[in-house]
């Protein structure tokens, strides 16, 4: 199957290296031509596990190309993907500036005059997160233009950064939405075909209505982004009443009704997904006369909550002027296996930080060089963690990487000026950290926070 997949960003390098790697021939086009030229070259312009690879084995392969021919690229694909950005307005909401100027696009591709290498009914898929009623915005663009057959479906991703071609090679769900007519089902036929070879021991595809598709990623990404600061919030009781919020973790974690994930309290949600999509879909409860309040207090929960451990220096220290001490940061991405700063928590703690006066040393095993940019000179950036701790007043945990679970403490608390840590991840056993002569501020546990 010819496929068009338009944006090379994160949802859409993912989309269209793994649909050419089940055989498909794929078309990724982009406007930014200096993204284009690295991408041909098989050098993918942000760190994603596995990812590299399959670019470069189906570029080797001739089934995935770059262009920037994005009118060109439509007219080749039997099946296009929209997968452009939608960066968060002012009032909130997802802006669909760069939707719009696709569906204008598309339309101009489809006004007819040329040869199509793909003839027949077009499937354009909003893969991009997008409000409710977007899909017929989309068809609307397209048909101020449009002369041949098309259709406009929905097709949310649920690609969590850092297992993103797990989660799409072997998906829980794919979800589409049509429309309820003959060009619906038509799509349904192809898109069952299309993602077929990701679902053969189960078939998860699960068509419905596009509005409620639509609603469905939105829904999803809320939930979970609900869990968090639930947690967060009863993490900052935990606190104050004295109790261990990671063995209430355990207590409520093993009911099956509401299992372990998303239940690790921490500093608050970030990334490109969460932050945006809870004010997306709370800007759209306010546009239809419905506030969310839940979703509301979970996004207040959050903001409050990335400031937690500046509270917690700046307790510990007396002051928030800190200035003459240093720190070191282990962390700076908003998860691990990612190198993606976007809303990432280290970035609330970092300026905070140097707001108060303080010398900030940074590591990360793959954000740096996005931090760097962000930086320069006014954080120091080290190859090794234990080079970042050395010569600190405290050492601040931010990300929950994996060669951070089991430190060597003896030469950690060598490093430091003092042994003091504020672990923002809940890495840690306090009672073990404590016989080692550590004092460590985590999460809804250890030391508490003077109420």
């Amino acid at each position: 199957m010819r496929i068009t997949v338009i944006g090379s960003g994160y949802v859409g390098l993912v989309v269209g290296a793994c649909l050419a790697d089940v055989g498909n021939h794929v078309c990724c086009a982009d406007v930014d031509e200096d993204k284009v030229r690295a991408l041909r070259d098989g050098i993918v312009p942000f760190f994603e596990p596995g990812l590299a690879d399959i670019v470069r084995r189906n570029l080797d392969e001739h089934r995935l190309t770059f262009t920037t021919d994005v009118e060109r690229a439509c007219r080749d694909g039997a099946v296009i993907f929209i997968a452009v950005g939608t960066p968060q307005g002012d009032d909130g909401s997802a802006e669909l500036r760069f939707v719009d100027k696709v569906a204008e696009t598309i339309g101009q591709a489809l006004a007819g005059g040329e040869n199509m290498l793909v003839e027949g009914l077009k499937i354009v898929l909003t893969k991009s997160t997008v409000p409710v009623g977007t899909s017929l915005r989309v068809h609307e663009g397209i048909a101020k233009n449009a002369k041949l057959p098309y259709v406009v479906c929905s097709n949310p991703e649920f690609l969590k950064e850092g297992d993103a071609v797990n989660d799409f090679l072997k998906p829980d769900r794919v979800v589409v939405g049509t429309p309820d007519d003959e060009r619906g089902e038509i799509a349904r036929q192809v898109l069952h075909e299309l993602y077929e070879p990701f679902t053969r021991t189960r078939d998860r595809i699960m068509f419905m209505d596009v509005c409620s598709s639509e609603l469905t990623k939105y829904a999803a990404n809320a939930l979970l982004a609900t869990k968090i600061s639930f947690m967060n919030d009863l993490a900052s009781l935990a606190e104050r009443v004295g109790a261990d919020i990671e063995k209430v973790r355990t207590g409520i974690g093993s009911d099956p009704r509401i299992g372990y994930q998303f239940l690790f309290p921490g500093t608050g949600y970030g990334g490109s997904c969460f932050p945006k999509d809870v004010k997306a879909l709370i800007h759209t409860g306010e546009q239809h006369g419905h506030p969310l309040r839940i979703l509301q207090a979970v996004d207040n929960v959050n903001v409050d909550q990335k400031k937690i451990i500046l509270r917690k220096i700046f307790s510990h220290f007396g002051t928030k002027d800190l200035t003459g001490r240093q720190f070191g940061i282990w962390g700076l991405a908003f998860k691990p296996r990612t190198d993606d700063l976007r809303e990432a928590p280290a970035l609330d703690v970092i300026d905070g930080l140097l707001d108060a006066g303080a010398r900030v040393k940074a590591y990360d095993p793959e954000a740096m060089d996005n931090a760097r940019r962000r930086y320069g000179d006014r954080v120091q950036f080290f190859h090794s963690d234990y080079e970042c701790a050395e010569g600190s007043d405290a050492l601040v945990i931010m990300t929950e990487w994996s060669q951070f679970r089991r430190p060597d403490f003896d030469a950690l608390a060598e490093k430091l000026k003092s042994p003091l840590i504020f672990d923002g991840r809940n890495l840690y056993d306090p009672e073990r950290l404590a016989a080692r002569g550590f004092v460590y501020y985590a999460i809804g546990r250890g030391v508490r926070l003077p109420v």
